[in-house]
């Protein structure tokens, strides 16, 4: 939204959300939910469809598409705002306090149903904490979603000859979910899968070659499973390709082991951190330009 009158409005970084280097805002996608799973005490996966569908498939990357680990940005309102998607965050900014702009929060796309034209989105749910899991808990039939994208870069190699290493935890189970699926047959691997309890696992299937160890915090600190599980871990023969996704100090553990210890090259990983103990969300996008931010 332009000033009145031809004046230029002064942005100051950090205000209103704004920060250097923002990128301009992608065009909303504005998704009707379809149906809600509760798949675990704390998984809620939400099926969106509706008009934006086909335009969001054909305007999507294949690329981007392929990757098992695609996302998706949604844009969320405090519900008792009463604001009704698409948003135009211009104008918002303009009459909302910052603390009450539509926030943008990053969701891996479980899965692309182009039969049912819906995308499937899980959540995971603590309680009120948040806006996202709050707004899957309660989400029913008809509600909307904007979002935009999808992005992604990852899928695993169709190469035999290649090991496999998936680490994540509850944040990351979407997408190694997805990864774990996409593995041919003849795949040979382990997948370092850390949960609360045994309530909180998936039924996945893996081929013969790979082992899916699920790992139970039963209250540990998050991430500290998955660090000692692949600090034991040997070297495997040959080539790796690892994708290591969830808690940002225990990737950037698990990640040394894998650099220093293993020797593997960057180019072998994906690694990136989808939250970190202790920062609100907010907090934790900020910093990923901070060098406590950084994975490498």
């Amino acid at each position: 939204m332009d000033p009145p009158n031809g004046a230029v409005r002064r942005v100051v970084p950090g205000q209103n959300g704004w920060m250097p280097g923002d990128r301009p805002a992608r065009p909303q996608s504005v998704f009707v939910v379809d149906r809600v799973e509760r798949l675990t005490p704390h998984l809620v996966r939400v099926h969106l469809g509706g008009d934006a569908f086909d335009a969001f498939l054909a305007g999507a990357d294949p690329e981007r598409l392929a990757a098992t680990d695609k996302y998706v940005k949604l844009l969320l309102a405090k519900p008792h705002l009463g604001l009704v998607p698409p948003y135009d965050l211009d104008a918002l900014r303009e009459t909302l306090a910052p603390e009450d702009v539509p926030v943008r929060r990053t969701y891996t796309v479980r899965s692309v149903d182009e039969a049912a034209k819906t995308i499937a989105v899980d959540f995971v749910v603590h309680g009120d904490e948040g806006l996202a899991g709050p707004w899957a808990a309660a989400a029913q039939p008809g509600d909307l979603l904007a979002l935009s994208g999808p992005g992604g870069g990852y899928a695993p190699s169709a190469d035999p000859a290649v090991f496999h290493l998936l680490v994540g935890d509850d944040a990351a189970l979407p997408a190694l979910a997805a990864a774990i699926e996409a593995l041919g047959t003849d795949a040979r691997g382990v997948a370092l899968l850390e949960v609360e309890s045994a309530a909180d696992q998936l039924p996945l299937t893996a081929p013969t070659g790979v082992e899916l160890r699920w790992l139970h915090r039963a209250g540990a600190a998050p991430g500290s499973l998955l660090v000692a599980a692949a600090e034991e871990l040997a070297r495997p023969e040959g080539v790796v390709q690892a994708f290591v996704h969830g808690e940002r100090t225990a990737i950037k553990q698990v990640r040394r082991v894998l650099t220093d210890g293993w020797g593997l090259d960057r180019a072998d990983l994906s690694l990136s951190a989808y939250w970190a103990l202790g920062r609100a969300e907010d907090r934790f996008q900020a910093e990923k330009r901070e060098p406590v931010g950084q994975i490498f």
